[in-house]
């Protein structure tokens, strides 16, 4: 090889080397423009600020969603909070994919947890893995208070497709529709399912 083609082959590995690293740059500053474009926006709410949502079935409670993708583009965590009236409970579910941290504000609940059941007052914590079945019951004589955070979305599609705004009219749902309403949140309701395993 002559010393012409040595510089030439140089010259095309240089110019080579440099146009890849103009690529992977701009690569690189698109995906970070894009992903600061993604980012969840930080909040800071008050007791009772966030999306307020009224249950369809009776009695009829409400809740709050804070975070959340569609609240402030959360991609990891859903949280919120719901007031429970004596008598009123979650009924026997397992989400599929979230794992859940339920806190008791205030009050007693009844909790069914796996092969678990006990009563919790406040300041009480309940973990719910993935795939386990799980209900709470307000055990006590006064309103209780939770607090709900959900390792990643999901649930809080259920939730408010079993929901209406304040102001709009609550219409009762088929059965069919909240299998269907299971599904587009990842979750399993005992008394839906025909053959239910525990």
């Amino acid at each position: 090889m002559n010393s012409n083609s040595v510089k030439a082959t140089t010259l095309a590995t240089i110019t080579m080397f440099v146009s890849v690293c103009a690529l992977q740059t701009r690569s690189a500053q698109s995906t970070s423009a894009t992903a600061s474009q993604a980012a969840p926006k930080s909040l800071l709410l008050e007791k009772n600020e966030g999306e307020r949502r009224i249950w369809r079935e009776p009695p009829p409670g409400d809740f709050i969603l804070k975070v959340s993708p569609q609240n402030n583009g959360s991609q990891h965590l859903v949280m919120g909070t719901e007031d429970m009236v004596p008598g009123d409970e979650f009924p026997m579910h397992k989400h599929l994919g979230q794992d859940e941290i339920l806190y008791i504000e205030k009050g007693t609940v009844h909790v069914h947890l796996g092969d678990q059941e006990r009563d919790l007052h406040a300041g009480g914590t309940v973990f719910i893995p993935a795939y386990t079945w799980v209900s709470v019951k307000n055990a006590g004589t006064e309103t209780v208070r939770v607090v709900f955070v959900f390792s990643a979305p999901g649930f809080e599609n259920y939730m408010r497709c079993d929901s209406v705004l304040p102001n709009e009219k609550v219409i009762p749902l088929s059965r069919e529709e909240m299998k269907g309403c299971g599904h587009e949140g990842h979750v399993i309701y005992e008394d839906l399912e025909e053959n239910p395993k525990k």
